[in-house]
């Protein structure tokens, strides 16, 4: 805990509101600052597809080979790979542009208890970010695709600001490619039989993802979704 943080916490004890509200409007600043750095470094990455998963995905596991095979795959048609820096799907992700020779990003968040940034990222391509919601922004404003693997609050967090956020129109739509039909099948079904029966999302809107199993699958539906919509990535 720093300086900063504690002198909230007293300011909270003591029911000091004037003390807490100064320190959120200084707050404003850390903010800022995380904000420019992610714009000025990722404006200048080109197009990449963001991996994301599980950060406790062990070394040699299924989804671990497929994400660095995914990966891999994707720096031979000119993508860099953007991951959310740490341990699991995201290092294997990594490992994958790394062997591919393409661009590897890592958008890493400081957490007392983890995560340290894995090896593989580029030294001029990793940044990390405090706050949660910045990170998010630098996720889906520098992303041309999203590939989700099995993962937990984090990896269902990020998928559905995704698709909250192309749904409602306040980004441009790119692809969102789910892996591991056995592991979406569950959630998906819900979606289809109790989301959309309610009416609470119109049947358009299963169409803004896809699942597959495969590499192949995921990197084709990459390459024909620029296709068919765009022509080439947004760069």
């Amino acid at each position: 805990m720093n300086n900063g943080e504690e002198k909230i916490i007293d300011a909270f004890k003591k029911r000091d509101w004037q003390e807490i509200q100064t320190s959120d409007s200084w707050r404003i600043f850390k903010i800022m600052s995380e904000f420019v750095e992610g714009f000025e470094k990722l404006a200048r990455i080109g197009p990449c597809v963001s991996i994301f998963g599980s950060a406790r995905t062990e070394p040699g596991a299924k989804f671990y080979k497929l994400a660095e095979e995914i990966a891999f795959k994707l720096t031979k048609y000119g993508y860099g790979i953007i991951t959310g820096g740490g341990p699991g799907i995201m290092e294997a992700a990594n490992l994958g542009a790394k062997r591919g020779k393409g661009r590897s990003v890592g958008i890493n968040i400081d957490l007392p208890y983890e995560q340290e940034p894995n090896l593989f990222i580029d030294p001029d391509k990793l940044i990390t970010f405090d706050h949660f919601f910045v990170r998010k922004v630098m996720f889906m404003k520098y992303a041309q695709g999203f590939i989700i693997l099995p993962g937990g609050f984090g990896t269902f967090d990020e998928l559905f600001e995704a698709l909250t956020l192309i749904q409602t129109e306040k980004i441009g739509r790119f692809p969102i490619v789910l892996v591991g039909k056995k592991y979406w099948e569950g959630l998906v079904k819900w979606v289809e039989e109790v989301m959309l029966d309610e009416k609470n999302i119109s049947s358009d809107d299963m169409e803004l993802f896809v699942v597959v199993d495969t590499a192949d699958e995921a990197v084709k539906h990459i390459n024909e979704f620029y296709s068919k919509y765009l022509l080439s990535p947004n760069f």
